[in-house]
Order: structure tokens, then sequence, then C-alpha cells
């Protein structure tokens, strides 16, 4: 049975700076001749590492999801580890309940994650309208506060 599987490969920097495109496909290459299919390979970012990793300072961070038999798992993780252009690997299996979520999440990419937060927090910002009438209230409390005052001559 075919499971729905989360990577994300940590790839050589130097490598992936001189070759993109030959360095993050042999990701969905390895799942492919493996026989499963991959459903969003994409770059998530790259970073500094919180420690020297074969002395790697930085990482690039490449994160999959794809379809696996589960006995193809231990297959993929060693083929992982021998090759040379990644650092690391982590593969988890997704809950078959939110596998179209985090897919569609992941397609969207980072831009489309910022524009959302953008949204969010630009509808959670108080309108001019309402800091003005705000500021009114607060005005018409701080006199009635103080009371009558008197007329400057």
């Amino acid at each position: 049975m075919e499971n729905v599987y989360e990577g994300m490969f940590i790839l050589d920097s130097n490598r992936y700076g001189r070759d993109p495109s030959g360095v993050s496909s042999q990701i969905s290459d390895l799942v492919t001749k493996l026989g499963g299919t991959m459903l969003v390979s994409r770059l998530w970012e790259e970073r500094r590492l919180a420690y020297a990793i074969n002395g790697q300072r930085k990482g690039t961070y490449w994160l999959t999801y794809f379809r696996l038999e589960g006995t193809k798992l231990a297959t993929l993780n060693r083929e992982c580890q021998i090759n040379d252009n990644m650092v690391r690997s982590l593969v988890l299996k997704v809950d078959p309940r939110i596998v179209e979520a985090l897919v569609e999440h992941a397609k969207a990419g980072p831009g489309e994650a910022a524009r959302r937060r953008d949204q969010a927090a630009a509808a959670a910002r108080p309108t001019p309208v309402a800091v003005a009438i705000d500021e009114v209230a607060i005005d018409a409390v701080a006199i009635d506060a103080i009371g009558d005052i008197p007329a400057e001559e």
C-alpha cells in the first residue's frame, strides 16, 4: 500500500548553488526510481545550520510530499545517506486526513503564505476612522473627569 510522506532534505548549499536543478531533481528521480510519485517538490529556504555537518555551515532546505510503498522507505533513507549532495534528510508519514491541505499549502509556496499573513495583519489593524472615534471618546471621558475648565483670558 502506498502512503504519503513528507520529506525534508538539507542539501549541500555549495553544490546546490552550482547546479540547482540537477541537485534538487535527484530527490524526485530517487522517489520515481523506487516506484513512487512526487506530489510537491520545492525549495523551502537556505539558512545557517545550528552546527557544522561535515564541514558545512549553511544548508538548502528542500520540502517534498510524495507517495511511496512503505517497504521502499528503508531504501530511500539509505540512498539519501550515501548521496553526497544531501547533508541530512527526514521523512515522515503524513496522516491521510490532512494530505490534501498540506500539499495545497506546499504548492502555494512561501509567497502565498506571506500574502495571507499580510492580509490577516491588515484586517487586524484598526481603520483610521475607528482610531479617530476612539480618540474622540477618550477626549470626552477626559473632559468629563476634569469637569468644567475655566476659559483662558
